[in-house]
């Protein structure tokens, strides 16, 4: 694993996403990386937009780094990007999950659990809480985001 720049992430999905979060806290644990899980904590049906807005709000607060999970990460990516401070991003590869940290200070990670391998999602999160935001000519766009 690459070095994180975080030491705690806050996690949430829908019931697609249930067992790709239930994976993906294994990894972080064993990544050394704490995990809040704001669930949902099984496969029965809830609403993504419900589960996007507790991680929304909490990221925000906390100036953390979240994770979200549903069947493509479209919906919940929509959700969390209702909340100033919360730049969400969908993520397929590891190019999408560097360039949303690199380019627009993403703090949130979007993964479509129905779309990416798990051996791909791990590749995914390394880059994601390893790359740093370059600022500069960036930093006055995602300040425009938050107005």
């Amino acid at each position: 694993m690459s070095k994180s720049l975080t030491k705690s992430i806050i996690i949430a999905s829908d019931h697609a996403g249930f067992l790709m979060k239930e994976k993906v806290k294994i990894f972080l644990n064993k990544s050394k990386i704490k995990s809040l899980d704001l669930g949902t904590f099984s496969e029965e049906r809830v609403d993504y937009p419900d589960y996007a807005k507790k991680l929304a709000i909490l990221v925000k607060k906390k100036t953390s780094f979240g994770i979200l999970i549903c069947g493509s990460g479209i919906g919940v990516s929509i959700a969390a990007n209702r909340f100033k401070k919360v730049r969400a991003a969908v993520c397929y590869n590891q190019i999408s999950a560097s360039l949303a940290r690199k380019h627009n200070n993403a703090n949130v990670l979007c993964l479509g659990a129905r779309l990416i391998h798990f051996k791909n999602v791990k590749k995914i999160i390394n880059t994601f809480i390893s790359t740093k935001f370059e600022g500069g000519r960036h930093t006055a766009r995602v300040k425009k985001l938050d107005k």
